[in-house]
């Protein structure tokens, strides 16, 4: 794997053979399209081939001298050409072009639900700039060569083939004659071939550290300029711009020598035929008009083998953006280089209506080497029972909540998750909260796609979110999100809330969920979080040691330890670590003891 400037661990790149593997995959459903864009083209190009002959035919007429009317049918001829072979290719290309956008969509389908699975510590390590970079940058790349690329390089081969082999029905000499501008394109195209691949790798590499760097700038500004280290950032950004810059810019010099060789190749093989024509003439063996179309047959040539070759740039930059694409739709396939380790197991789900609702055993969890997290934790959440996590930042407290949401997966150790037979067994919910683009009735429909408008209204009910809901400009139609009716973090805490409602799992995990609702709305959005989880287990982060107090069991963190676990009073009396916190926490607030 090439590793980006900064040595983070970038998401997968499929191998060659794996990403030729997923891309027959994509096109097989529509086989019968690909055949039939194809068999059009052929005919096409296969009509087109009819214009040199009959050039050379005209040729032939006009040297011995026959009237003009002899030239009526070649005209009409041609021109009947020209109709057929305008129409055959729009088709032909229409077909190509819609398999190829057909292909490319369920590509973008397949990159999407595969990045909405991935364990978040992946994506950490890998960092925004490499998955923003494939996202943008190697889609789009896709996406021209699928649009335009493609549709041409199936007509230049055709061209090319069908042309080879109308010169060898003139005359095989001409055919031979041709044939010597292969040996430079092929140097050529070999040459381009073997610098490219890892030139075009590289420069993927390099804009996705760029972009990385340019998030981290820009998304922590305020940090930037309180600490003054805009001059440090500054000079980490033009480095990684000076980087790709170079890289462009090797590209170019690349492109340009493989342009010159490919006209030494067209003056070869030019001058070779019209040698030939001339001979061939002289010796009676062919007319001139042959001779004529033979030239003209080679002359055709320069368009399709050099925009086929020329299209190797343009594929090798596409093969590289499809290869990471494939690395992230299809990472377990064979070939595909860094697929998960065989520790990242999925968490079990059971049924039994008996079991514990929640089992951690002997999970352990660690950020990268030397980075643990977790040490051995073992822990249980009987059915209905709601337990808060407590502990001092970096404990590991949201770790431990998102090995039981499944959102990663432990280094060491098993998750039991005892859950529905349909639909999601645990959602959780985090203090940053996404408002999607959309009506507040799209937006809440995300977690039941079915749900009815009465349903959507008892949800946010449920949530003391009913008020405020139907008291926007159009109520549940009002368009919220980016664009859209502002939300503040209380109201997008409990549209989150409204959607678990809805979602209706039987585990629910909350990762400081409140965190956001500031202390006048803390009290509100924590009844909110306690109404949504009535009836579900629950595995809570205590944002606010008021949910530790709500809570059946308090189970305390120290190191990724578990020290402590009981009861809110149990712990308070015992004089142990919770205790400590409670002080604390209580000290610095006028509210009594509980």
């Amino acid at each position: 794997m090439t590793t980006p400037p900064d040595g983070r661990e970038l998401l997968p790149v499929a191998s060659a053979a794996r990403t030729r593997a997923a891309l027959r995959t994509l096109v097989r459903p529509d086989r019968g399209r690909a055949v039939a864009g194809l068999g059009v083209l052929i005919a096409a190009t296969a009509v087109g081939l009819l214009v040199q002959p009959l050039l050379g035919h005209v040729v032939d007429i006009v040297a011995e001298g026959r009237p003009a009317a002899a030239l009526t049918q070649p005209v009409l001829l041609l021109v009947l050409v020209a109709v057929v072979q305008g129409v055959t290719t729009t088709v032909g290309l229409t077909q190509v072009a819609r398999l190829g956008e057909t292909v490319l969509a369920r590509l973008r389908e397949q990159f999407v639900e595969r990045v909405l699975t991935l364990p978040a510590d992946r994506l950490e390590r890998a960092g925004a700039g490499d998955l923003t970079a494939r996202v943008t940058g190697d889609v789009a790349r896709v996406a021209e060569a699928v649009r335009s690329a493609l549709p041409e390089l199936a007509r230049s081969v055709l061209a090319i083939v069908l042309t080879l082999g109308a010169l060898a029905l003139l005359d095989v000499r001409f055919l031979l004659a041709a044939l010597l501008a292969v040996p430079v394109q092929a140097l050529t195209a070999r040459w381009y071939v073997r610098r490219a691949v890892t030139l075009y790798a590289d420069h993927r590499v390099a804009n996705g550290a760029q972009q990385q760097q340019l998030l981290e700038t820009i998304g922590g500004a305020t940090t930037v300029r309180s600490h003054r280290l805009e001059r440090q950032h500054t000079e980490r950004a033009a480095k990684r711009s000076g980087a790709a810059v170079e890289l462009t810019m090797r590209a170019v010099h690349l492109v340009l020598g493989f342009y010159g060789r490919l006209h030494i190749a067209e003056y070869i093989g030019l001058a070779a035929v019209l040698v030939t024509g001339f001979v061939l003439v002289g010796d009676g063996a062919v007319s001139v008009g042959t001779a004529t179309a033979a030239a003209l047959y080679f002359h055709s040539l320069f368009g399709p083998v050099n925009a086929a070759l020329v299209l190797l740039d343009d594929a090798q930059s596409a093969a590289a953006g499809l290869a990471r694409l494939v690395g992230v739709t299809d990472p377990g396939g064979e070939g595909t280089r860094d697929a998960p380790p065989a520790a990242h197991l999925p968490r079990q789900r059971t049924t039994s209506a008996a079991a514990a609702a929640v089992t951690v055993d002997a999970v352990s969890h660690a950020y990268g080497t030397g980075r643990p997290v977790l040490h051995q934790v073992s822990l249980t959440l009987a059915p209905g029972e709601h337990v808060a996590l407590v502990g001092t930042s970096g404990a590991g407290k949201s770790t431990l909540a998102r090995l039981v949401a499944g959102v990663q997966q432990p280094t060491e150790g098993t998750v039991h998750v005892a859950g529905a037979a349909e639909g999601p067994s645990v959602v959780l919910v985090t203090q940053e909260v996404h408002v999607f683009t959309g009506t507040l009735a799209e937006d809440l429909r995300l977690a039941r796609p079915a749900a009815t408008d009465e349903e959507l209204r008892t949800a946010l009910s449920t949530v003391n979110a009913l008020a405020w809901a139907e008291a926007l400009p159009d109520g549940l139609g009002t368009v919220v999100g980016e664009g859209g009716h502002r939300l503040d973090a209380a109201r997008a805490q409990q549209l989150a809330l409204a959607r678990l409602v809805l979602a209706d799992p039987p585990v629910a995990v909350l990762d400081e969920a409140t965190a956001e609702a500031g202390s006048a709305g803390a009290r509100d959005l924590e009844r909110s979080a306690q109404q949504a989880l009535a009836g579900r287990t629950a595995l809570v982060v205590a944002h606010r040691l008021t949910q530790a107090v709500a809570a059946d069991r308090v189970v305390v963190l120290d190191g990724g330890r578990v020290v402590e676990s009981g009861t809110h009073t149990e712990l308070r009396d015992a004089g142990g670590p919770y205790a400590a916190l409670w002080r604390a926490w209580s000290g610095s607030r006028t509210a009594p003891h509980p």
